[in-house]
């Protein structure tokens, strides 16, 4: 029976150490995955935020369509222009007071130059573009929800656009629990609410909700 104990003992010791290590570790784990996908993610939305720029300065409006976003970003060219500023006489005021020159319109006059394709402004030589509405997380086969839209806002209509992927996708794989607390974060430097988004359908913004941490990223 002594022997019995000591190995029930044991057992006991040994399990209350595994849980102790994973109380502890676990949460610093949780939080290195999390930070290597979130950075992974983000990558991604800042291609998708530029493109809707770039779509919106061209067509004038945000596009809710991946094909409509890659067949655009292929196909469309951003105008290179100069801006001079030029003046001439008022005939109709001269005129008027009986003067020859004495009173000049000045206007600002746009010269289009050439045209820049905006794949080659936005993603020079690299085509990842064509994968940037897919979740660049191993295992998970998911793409960003992507919408868009118009906002009307003191009397004026706003062309607006959205693109989320919910964190329970990133994280799927992690402890349950610690993703449930994950979901609820509020603070400067996490990404607060239940998803990592680029844009909003609520309100003229097309920023994302990642804090600045995640700016130091670098594209490949």
């Amino acid at each position: 029976m002594k022997l019995v104990i000591q190995i029930v003992l044991w057992i006991v010791i040994v399990f209350l150490g595994w849980k102790l290590y994973n109380s502890v570790m676990g949460p610093v784990e949780f939080n290195k995955i999390k930070k290597e996908r979130y950075a992974e993610v983000i990558k991604n939305l800042k291609d998708i935020q530029a493109s809707q720029l770039a779509h919106k300065e061209i067509t004038g409006k945000f596009t809710g369509n991946w094909d409509s976003l890659i067949h655009f970003i292929e196909t469309a060219e951003f105008a290179r222009t100069q801006r001079r500023d030029t003046s001439y006489a008022d005939v109709e005021k001269n005129k008027a007071f009986g003067i020859t020159d004495g009173y000049f319109i000045e206007e600002s006059i746009i010269d289009t130059l050439g045209f820049t394709p905006v794949k080659d402004s936005l993603f020079g030589n690299s085509t990842r573009y064509k994968t940037m509405m897919n979740v660049p997380i191993e295992g998970v086969d998911a793409k960003f929800e992507l919408k868009a839209g118009e906002l009307e806002k003191n009397d004026v209509v706003y062309s607006v656009f959205e693109a989320k992927v919910s964190k329970k996708v990133i994280l799927a794989d992690r402890d349950p629990d610690l993703l449930a607390q994950e979901l609820q974060v509020q603070s400067v430097d996490g990404v607060n609410g239940p998803d990592i988004k680029v844009g909003s359908l609520q309100e003229v913004n097309t920023s994302g909700n990642w804090p600045k941490i995640y700016d130091g990223a670098k594209d490949e």
